[in-house]
């Protein structure tokens, strides 16, 4: 399986912090936001990864990150996403980098507490289609919607005004190879980009759609209070002795 690490968009959320640096250079209590995601996938046993990035500062992710020698890979992968289409927009870029194998694809501004690992071996052992991870949280209106029946997932709502539950779907997606036919039909939504709930509605239809719970916390750092979150979750992290990530 390969790692694909989106970090692009331009971050306006964040301004004006985002007006000088791209968001997911932005620190996380000790270490720049991007390290997070690209530390988990690698304790999870990926080490072909893709780093999808854009805007102005993007030659910094590369004075940052070098070849990824720092995390013990031997490679590290850069590829361009110009302007702001959306998640799905910028997993497109990574149909040659996949090359037909089966991808995690981790949004580079969630931390979680806990390894992948296991989520990792169970879509490895799924034959095919997609795997999603949800989480409770107390803002679900903020996410991607999952209301689940037993085993199944039984729909998805992107930031809906009226949530049916509060599972959010974290931003770590599994895709086997056949999401780059689903991507390329695509319409953007209302905000004008390819949404990555269309992705996963389009497994769900075809019945391939697997979820699993995330264990430990999770956050986005996207917004000033998720991004003050991630700070103070790490923080306490950190002062519990925690090798975290």
């Amino acid at each position: 399986m390969k790692g694909v690490i989106l970090a692009g968009g331009l971050g306006t959320r964040l301004n004006p912090l985002t007006k000088v640096t791209n968001k997911h250079l932005l620190p996380v209590y000790d270490r720049p936001m991007i390290h997070y995601p690209v530390r988990t996938l690698v304790e999870a046993g990926i080490r072909d990864l893709l780093l999808v990035t854009g805007g102005n500062n993007a030659g910094d992710f590369l004075r940052l990150l070098g070849n990824g020698s720092e995390f013990g890979l031997k490679h590290l992968n850069y590829t361009y996403q110009a302007g702001e289409g959306g998640i799905a927009d910028a997993l497109k870029l990574a149909e040659h980098f996949a090359d037909g194998e089966k991808v995690c694809v981790f949004l580079g501004d969630n931390l979680v507490e806990r390894s992948i690992r296991r989520e990792v071996e169970a879509f490895q052992r799924q034959p095919s289609g997609a795997r999603i991870l949800l989480k409770e949280v107390p803002d679900p209106e903020r996410f991607g919607v999952a209301e689940v029946e037993g085993d199944r997932v039984r729909r998805i709502e992107e930031k809906p005004a009226h949530p049916r539950s509060r599972l959010a779907v974290v931003g770590i997606y599994f895709y086997d190879a056949k999401v780059f036919e689903i991507l390329r039909p695509l319409e953007p939504s209302a905000r004008g980009e390819l949404e990555i709930t269309d992705v996963n509605n389009a497994y769900l239809r075809a019945g391939v759609l697997t979820y699993g719970v995330l264990e430990g916390w999770w956050t986005d750092a996207g917004t000033f209070p998720s991004l003050l979150r991630a700070n103070t979750l790490v923080a306490a992290a950190r002062d519990r002795g925690e090798s975290f990530p």
